[in-house]
């Protein structure tokens, strides 16, 4: 019984490192085409990425208005600066959370007054649980230590992350998938991702 057991967590695992790498060849396709001015391919990664750059600019800029605008600034830089993307130095998504991060970062800059500039520095500087756990993840996520963490989990909870992380899928698209409600899913996700920051050793 334990061996079927591990059996199918390995077969887990392997789709998951599957669509990872799935995912990441495609966007980067996708970059390279929105290079070339491919409006239909630039469409397409903004489907597949807007809702991550969304939460990487609402995390830092805790403002759903600031963080919308902030997102569709981030699509015009792509836009203009697509060229520059070297897969060399990092995976398509990668790249496009530095962007989202920086230009996070650079809004805050902006809106605050000289008398918060510690508050600007903390924002710049730390990142918060789930940032950490997502950057771990994507950094080291061919290496036998995140197959190793993510087999700590249950079976739910690497589902629902695996759908979301690697799947590119909102929390309302996961939930849909699973049958189960929203708030079920981000409790899922957020356990899974603590489990994983531990096992990780990040933070």
């Amino acid at each position: 019984m334990e061996s079927n057991s591990g059996a199918a967590c390995a077969t887990d695992l392997g789709k998951v490192v599957s669509a990872r790498e799935a995912e990441a060849a495609a966007l980067g396709t996708l970059l390279v085409r929105t290079a070339a001015k491919d409006q239909a391919a630039f469409a397409e990664l903004y489907d597949r990425t807007s809702a991550r750059i969304y939460g990487m600019t609402l995390r830092v800029l805790r403002d759903s208005g600031f963080s919308e605008e902030t997102t569709q600034e981030v699509y015009l830089q792509v836009w203009r600066t697509a060229s520059s993307f070297d897969p060399a130095k990092g995976s398509a998504l990668s790249w496009l959370m530095t962007l989202a991060h920086r230009r996070a970062v650079d809004r805050v800059r902006s809106e605050q007054s000289s008398t918060d500039r510690e508050l600007v520095y903390e924002t710049r500087n730390q990142s918060d649980e789930f940032d950490q756990v997502t950057e771990a993840v994507l950094d080291r996520i061919e290496q036998q230590a995140v197959l190793q963490c993510l087999d700590t989990l249950t079976t739910m909870q690497r589902e629902s992350v695996a759908l979301a992380y690697y799947g590119g899928r909102t929390y309302r698209e996961v939930a849909a998938h699973l049958g189960v409600a929203v708030p079920t899913i981000k409790s899922r996700i957020r356990d899974g991702l603590i489990r994983l920051r531990g096992c990780l050793g990040v933070g």
